[in-house]
């Protein structure tokens, strides 16, 4: 089927995930600006279990966006995550900060993570502000499996910084680095020392995540594991991003034209192919589609450099192609 040719009823919707209205049961002050909200469902239902690392969507009106999930991973009765307030956001964090209270119910999404805690003797946590949040599920879970571990967690001040009553039990474990008294962390210190066997795992803003990057070159390949909060700067658009470029659809029997200008996921759209979407920075990981034949450009901020190497997955709604043609399993 060309794209000029209207999809059958049965590729309208591609791809789904399991949605939840839960209660929100519990609003706690985690720190200046930041408060931890607890979800649950409103009969006392199981939900669905997650591992460190994962974030579910919050479904907010018109507004989505992504929260880590930071109670207890074994906790199947309830959610817990925490929302930083950002006045010059985009606004998901003013509404929830402004409008949410106890008792209301939320529509969420997922969970689903891309940021995985791979097990290993000994790791290296490093946080940046809310950055904390997936970093203490995986302290639990590596606590639990006997690791070593140290996490070295920086942040404007000490009043900025949420769940230190919780890392306190921890000890000498966690060094609380606030840049008001001591600067920025020191990662040239933290990160000289390449290890065999130490996995990295560092969530915050992107200059501590272009910082850990830069200090883990030398490191073991694939021992630094990143997340992101918004899109990395991109390099200059690959040559031959002004050319269209084809996709298939190999399960709808579509074909689709793509042109400059425009993602991969607005012109699934516009021929009924509609792929659920979220944060439309290649960030959350909600649109990663996998790739059967073809040259992805990747422009996401999710995939690690052995994934893009790979050419296995793609996020659709920021990524092209370098090849004249794409075959997805959409």
């Amino acid at each position: 089927m060309s794209s000029g040719e209207a999809p059958s009823a049965a590729m309208l919707t591609v791809f789904s995930e399991r949605r939840s209205d839960l209660v929100i049961t519990a609003r706690e002050d985690r720190a200046d600006g930041v408060i931890s909200l607890t979800l649950a469902d409103s009969g006392g239902a199981q939900l669905p279990a997650w591992t460190p690392g994962a974030h579910i969507d919050l479904l907010l009106e018109d507004t989505v966006r992504q929260y880590s999930l930071c109670g207890p991973p074994g906790d199947q009765h309830t959610w817990r995550i925490a929302v930083l307030l950002d006045p010059a956001g985009r606004g998901g964090s003013v509404k929830v900060h402004q409008t949410l209270k106890v008792g209301d119910r939320v529509a969420v999404r997922g969970p689903r993570n891309h940021f995985p805690l791979h097990a290993a003797p000994r790791y290296v946590f490093i946080a940046g502000g809310i950055g904390i949040t997936p970093i203490l599920p995986m302290m639990a879970v590596a606590t639990e499996a006997g690791s070593d571990w140290r996490l070295y967690y920086g942040g404007r001040s000490q009043v900025s910084m949420a769940f230190l009553d919780e890392l306190a039990p921890y000890g000498e474990r966690v060094v609380v680095w606030p840049d008001d008294e001591r600067g920025l962390l020191p990662l040239d210190e933290i990160l000289g020392d390449p290890a065999e066997g130490v996995l990295v795992y560092c969530c915050g803003p992107e200059g501590l995540l272009a910082a850990a990057e830069q200090r883990c070159a030398a490191w073991p390949a694939g021992a630094l594991h990143l997340e992101r909060f918004s899109a990395k700067p991109q390099p200059e658009p690959a040559a031959g991003e002004g050319a269209p470029f084809e996709v298939v659809c190999q399960r709808s029997g579509l074909t689709v034209t793509v042109p400059p200008g425009k993602s991969i996921i607005d012109a699934l759209d516009e021929q009924g192919v509609s792929v659920l979407s979220s944060c439309l920075e290649g960030v959350c990981g909600t649109c990663e589609t996998q790739v059967l034949e073809g040259i992805p450009d990747h422009r996401d901020s999710l995939l690690s450099e052995d994934e893009r190497e790979a050419n296995e997955y793609m996020m659709v709604c920021v990524s092209r192609s370098k090849s004249d043609r794409l075959v997805l399993d959409l």
